[in-house]
């Protein structure tokens, strides 16, 4: 069922560790706005077979700092999780396609503050804030690159 995507979504190449069991995600790159999105399968339902709110804030801890990054034109290094608040507006239903957009609300020197929403087949279902430090690698370390050359599986 993952692979039943809309149309200029492709895989996104970070599907590993964690993601690796809760993904795939996918992504939309359009020049300014990165969207990214999965499809409900029933591993990611509660009994009520709608998306566990577990799997709608992994979403989001996912889509708000990778989004924010591409759309302030930046590689911030690695983002890890100060603060992440979910609000839960509607259920996103076994099957949906869900699909969250999110934006850069402010970029520090140490932090990154991101807003996003995903509907779940185009209705709202997540609202969602997140702080994230930003840690760049020293010099001379190399560290993963975020850029738009490998975020996309080939």
């Amino acid at each position: 069922m993952s692979d039943n995507v809309p149309e200029g979504f492709r895989k996104l190449n970070f599907n590993t560790g964690f993601l690796e069991s809760n993904g795939p995600l996918y992504g939309h790159w359009d020049g300014k706005l990165l969207r990214i999105g999965f499809r409900v399968e029933m591993r990611h339902c509660n009994p009520g077979r709608v998306a566990h709110g577990g799997m709608l804030a992994t979403f989001a801890d996912m889509q708000l700092p990778i989004a924010a990054r591409y759309q302030a034109g930046t590689d911030l290094g690695f983002l890890p999780t100060i603060n992440l608040t979910c609000d839960y507006l509607a259920p996103a239903p076994l099957g949906s396609w869900v699909e969250g957009r999110a934006e850069a609300v402010r970029v520090t020197r140490n932090l990154l503050f991101a807003q996003g929403t995903a509907t779940a087949d185009g209705e709202p279902c997540l609202r969602a804030n997140g702080i994230f430090k930003i840690i760049r690698p020293a010099k001379g370390e190399d560290a993963p690159k975020f850029s738009l050359e490998n975020l996309f599986e080939d």
